[in-house]
């Protein structure tokens, strides 16, 4: 059978939900074979092998943590030449899209970004998009090459699928280019407790409406009774309410969980740009007419300071 590779997305060898994701799709199409690089490599084997990936190639150097991306591509382009693999999978964050451009470039291929979904096709996988803002689903392939493809997360649910894992160790000469951007310094993100937002199965996200940043306390334990991360629109981020990092929309994140609500967002096309792909999807607005109640399944008309905090409560006192 066909094999795929998956870059694995992981922290001191604890592999992230989006990787185990990608393990269920690549199924579809081949069988995974997963590519571990840096430290803690080896230490992602058993839960690949647990999810179905049928072989574990990974490398440790110093190059992976000192400078940017390219060290990282250097190796996915030597396991495709040792696996010649029918697709390569990555997660769609920010970086992973940049080493899939910079691989698809190498071997000559065509590339898809944040795919939802991914089928197998009579001439090579078929990968399922949202365009125009969320407004059209398209379905693609690649007519170049080998398939290079990112995945947004929650696109999959995370399936066992116990196979062999068996570790090899991969060969990487590195280019001169590796070294070409080296990091000097990092600072640590403080945790807030909550998932991160790409990834999240919940998203609660407060706007304009919650009037100011103060009020974002509301929103915050709504997400914690659900056990949800926090979103903000870009306007309730351009007002100082909430930090950058937390915007959801075309120029913030894009986010895809199983449950949406937005409070207090009137749905202008720059959010829902980056939510539109949600399951299923709550509007809490005190205006009938706004935008956002065209796209919800689900809307609740009233004060979000009224709403939130009785909804939160209901929450409480069912998990109580």
């Amino acid at each position: 059978m066909a094999e795929v590779l998956v870059y694995v997305d992981h922290v001191d060898g604890a592999v992230r939900k989006p990787t185990l994701e990608l393990l269920t799709l690549a199924r579809r199409i081949g069988e995974p074979v997963a590519v571990a690089l840096g430290s803690g490599a080896e230490n992602t084997a058993a839960a690949l092998a647990e999810h179905g990936a049928v072989k574990v190639l990974t490398h440790d150097a110093a190059e992976y943590a000192d400078y940017l991306v390219v060290p990282k591509v250097d190796a996915l382009q030597a396991a495709y030449d040792a696996v010649s693999p029918v697709a390569v999978l990555v997660p769609s964050s920010a970086e992973g899209k940049e080493i899939a451009a910079r691989l698809a470039v190498r071997i000559g291929s065509g590339v898809i970004t944040d795919a939802t979904d991914l089928e197998a096709g009579d001439e090579g996988p078929v990968a399922t998009q949202s365009a125009f803002a969320a407004s059209f689903t398209t379905k693609s392939r690649v007519a170049k090459g080998t398939p290079v493809i990112t995945v947004k997360p929650n696109s999959a649910a995370v399936e066992a699928a116990p196979a062999a894992g068996a570790v090899e160790a991969l060969a990487v000469t590195f280019s001169e280019k590796a070294t070409g951007t080296k990091v000097t310094a990092r600072t640590p993100r403080e945790s807030t407790g909550r998932p991160e937002l790409t990834e999240a199965a919940i998203v609660v996200s407060g706007g304009r409406g919650v009037n100011g940043a103060e009020n974002f306390s509301v929103i915050e334990a709504l997400a914690d009774s659900l056990g949800a991360a926090v979103g903000a629109s870009r306007a309730a981020v351009d007002a100082g309410w909430y930090p950058h990092t937390n915007q959801v929309g075309q120029t913030g994140k894009s986010v895809s969980p199983q449950l949406y609500i937005a409070s207090g967002i009137s749905g202008a096309i720059q959010h829902r740009a980056g939510m539109q792909t949600s399951k299923t999807i709550v509007a809490i607005n005190k205006d009938a007419e706004a935008p956002i109640f065209d796209l919800v399944d689900y809307g609740v008309v009233g004060d979000l300071h009224e709403v939130v905090p009785q909804l939160t409560e209901e929450i409480n006192t069912r998990k109580g």
